[in-house]
């Protein structure tokens, strides 16, 4: 009796029911989980997307089961996946980057906005490239926004013209943003001579905070009335950045540069990595997939880099051109890497706030792009 107890608990256990699609993803996430702590790559995102992944892949929890009925109660994740599938979390995220983020470089350097915009050529690459390997237009365009290296844009766009993607595209959208200080530096030192990069920018001019308000305004109306499919991402960016310049609504701006985005970074993570089942992830078209992200990452690297490079010709050697490798939108990893790379050619070089206008620049050309694609293919 005992004998059969013990037989029947183990039938009925998840060590039954594991498949080799679910050995080799628990694997994966094991390693996610190292390089998130052990190598510290973007743990804020990769550890929770890391334990999504994990969770999925442990059979008959039913975590992200769907309810058959009214009556029926589905999987925890399966509701918190909710905010991913109606374009909630992304906004969210947004709507706390805008409130963390300073606008003044951009808005006393508006030439970083053709940075901004060379380094989304990564997604025209990468879209190109996707259409020539046969996959429909709308997962072309879904592959190519991870060009934008921006993981928010990237599940917005994703969830609407590509849902099935959704846990290769993510994944390897926020693997390349970790990976940035890896990625972005051998591309910089090949395209950019050691002139160039030794080069000292001018302090930029002091921008007033009446400049500072009335940026996200103009920026929303005009944005929004150019692409009104984009207003979800751009307005809530702008609305947090407005928080936090208006001065008058403290409490709110701290929420939403800490509270807020730290919780729905949680609920975005996990959901969004419970998405990687292995009978599903597992495909041919995840490798394509992951290799067309880094296609798509190096090329909006060289973008950034190559419109860099013209605007020092143009001002005569006044512009560094490391600075248009922070046109990606990766805030402010990307700009810390020009400004790395910048210290190492010249150890008096600082490119910091430089190279924050052309990566807020990108955060709006990631969002507009995003909107773009999703007006030509939605």
């Amino acid at each position: 009796m005992f004998l059969d107890s013990i037989i029947k608990l183990l039938k009925d256990s998840g060590f039954a029911a594991l498949t080799w699609q679910s050995i080799v993803m628990i694997i994966i996430a094991c390693v996610l989980i190292y390089l998130a702590i052990g190598k510290k790559f973007e743990p804020l995102l990769l550890l929770p997307i890391a334990f999504g992944v994990l969770l999925a892949n442990l059979p008959l929890t039913g975590l992200m089961d769907a309810p058959s009925d009214s009556n029926e109660v589905g999987g925890l994740l399966y509701y918190l996946y909710l905010g991913v599938k109606k374009g909630i979390y992304p906004s969210l995220i947004f709507l706390g980057i805008g409130a963390m983020t300073d606008f003044g470089p951009l808005i006393a350097r508006p030439s970083s906005l053709l940075l901004g915009a060379g380094a989304q050529f990564g997604i025209v690459i990468a879209f190109i490239v996707a259409n020539i390997f046969r996959f429909e237009p709308e997962e072309a365009a879904s592959i190519g926004i991870i060009g934008g290296a921006d993981g928010p844009t990237a599940i917005y766009l994703t969830t609407r013209l590509a849902p099935h993607l959704l846990a290769s595209i993510a994944i390897a959208a926020y693997s390349y943003m970790a990976l940035i200080p890896l990625i972005q530096p051998p591309l910089m030192r090949l395209l950019t001579t050691k002139k160039e990069r030794e080069i000292k920018m001018e302090q930029l001019r002091h921008v007033s905070k009446t400049e500072k308000i009335c940026f996200p305004i103009a920026v929303t109306i005009f944005c929004v009335l150019l692409l009104p499919s984009v207003a979800p991402l751009i307005g809530m960016l702008m609305l947090g950045n407005l928080f936090r310049e208006s001065g008058v609504v403290e409490r709110l701006s701290d929420t939403a540069q800490n509270a807020l985005i730290n919780i729905v970074t949680i609920f975005l993570g996990v959901t969004v990595g419970a998405t990687a089942k292995g009978s599903e992830f597992l495909k041919p078209e995840t490798l394509g997939i992951i290799i067309l992200g880094l296609v798509a990452f190096m090329f909006s690297t060289i973008g950034g880099l190559l419109i860099g490079k013209f605007m020092c010709w143009v001002t005569k050697g006044k512009i560094n051109p490391l600075i248009g490798s922070a046109g990606v939108s990766a805030v402010p990893m990307a700009a810390r890497i020009s400004q790395v790379e910048g210290q190492k050619a010249n150890p008096g070089n600082y490119l910091l706030m430089h190279a924050m206008g052309p990566n807020v620049a990108g955060v709006i050309g990631s969002a507009v792009a995003a909107g773009i694609l999703l007006s030509l293919f939605g």
